[in-house]
């Protein structure tokens, strides 16, 4: 799956499994430990200054941040008086301030993740990229052929792409659009 830079706006406006999806797809700290994000618990302050700065450089350039520290707000990481972390490139107590400043919208962005048809409308648009963008040519085996391998791939891709589109009208018309846009 190809990675894209996703903005703060964007991220704000993702559901929850695709915000998942971003990070676990185009993350710079994708299989690496997840140890060097956190801070040992006999850790002292001098030895972690060191990993929590490599760690936030680390986090700097990545094309994935916005949505890693969209997660990290509404998953309620950090504290405001433990230096203990480092998320999206911001320490714990960063992160809790920036979770104040942005309770009313973090908590509308929760209800809307707890959303069930919400959420099956995520899996399906990840599946639905996932599905186009996957080369056919690798999933031919020795049986099936490079068409039929095609052929089977646009059949899925239509198949969810029928199931969100009808997701997305009944929402809509739920909503009161008289026309889906």
């Amino acid at each position: 799956m190809r990675t894209t830079r996703m903005t703060p706006a964007q991220a704000r406006r993702t559901r929850r499994a695709v915000l998942q999806a971003v990070v676990d797809a185009g993350s710079r700290c994708a299989g690496l430990n997840a140890d060097a994000w956190f801070r040992a618990d006999d850790e002292t302050a001098d030895g972690w200054q060191p990993r929590r700065d490599s760690a936030i450089r680390l986090c700097t350039g990545c094309p994935v941040r916005a949505a890693c520290e969209e997660l990290a707000l509404r998953n309620g990481d950090g504290e405001h008086d433990a230096d203990e972390l480092v998320r999206a490139g911001l320490t714990g107590p960063e992160l809790a301030a920036v979770r104040d400043h942005q309770a009313d919208r973090l908590a509308v962005a929760a209800d809307l993740d707890r959303d069930t048809e919400g959420r099956r409308l995520d899996e399906l648009t990840v599946k639905l990229r996932f599905a186009a963008t996957k080369n056919p040519d690798k999933s031919a085996g020795a049986v099936r052929t490079v068409a039929a391998s095609q052929a089977a791939q646009n059949a899925e891709v239509r198949n969810l792409a029928g199931q969100v589109r009808e997701i997305r009208t009944t929402r809509r018309a739920r909503a009161g659009w008289e026309v889906a846009a």
